[in-house]
């Protein structure tokens, strides 16, 4: 089987739902940007981190795919396959790991940076390109139907992904690095 199949070189791409889009839909957009999210995941995995982390990014990574699909089948569409979408089980999942981080670090004092470990640093990365899939999600929302869902989850996985580069900050005996106040 070919990768290649030629059909987008006009400048369109392919709903599961059968229907062709032109790539810069901002359904497409949305889509790809979460897509962006899931390799960045990916590419943190990669890192040697402890597997309170890894595990859940690892389940991310499949959560992310599923988003991906779920965007990429519009909710009226007549599709004759089953698709899989972002269900409030996932959204308390990620509760559910957010609440345990936040039982082992210490209380949140202050605004905090970006940095610290390298893990955490991508970590805040990868926060800040949620958010702007969280944004693209909300644009959309206000012109075509989409999972209420999955924009509750988009939204949890942001604070997830904060609350994990804390962790891994903390996991690796490291403070946040706290925001200082400059006054002239």
């Amino acid at each position: 089987m070919k990768i290649y199949t030629k059909t987008g070189d006009d400048g369109t791409t392919g709903l599961f739902s059968g229907e062709r889009v032109p790539k810069y839909s901002l359904r497409v957009d949305t889509y790809g940007t979460i897509d962006e999210l899931n390799a960045y995941i990916g590419l943190i995995t990669t890192l040697e981190i402890d597997k309170r982390l890894k595990e859940p990014l690892e389940k991310l990574n499949n959560l992310l795919f599923m988003a991906g699909s779920d965007l990429a089948t519009p909710l009226d569409s007549d599709r004759k396959y089953k698709i899989d979408r972002i269900k409030n089980e996932h959204t308390r999942w990620l509760e559910e790991k957010i609440d345990d981080y936040t039982e082992e670090l210490p209380p949140l004092k202050s605004f905090i940076l970006p940095g610290g470990t390298m893990a955490a640093g991508m970590l805040h990365v990868a926060r800040t390109v949620c958010r702007r899939a969280e944004r693209l999600l909300v644009r959309l929302s206000n012109e075509e139907k989409v999972s209420g869902e999955l924009l509750v989850f988009m939204n949890r996985l942001s604070d997830f992904l904060f609350t994990a580069a804390r962790m891994a900050n903390f996991i690796d005996g490291k403070e946040d690095i706290k925001r200082q106040v400059f006054y002239e």
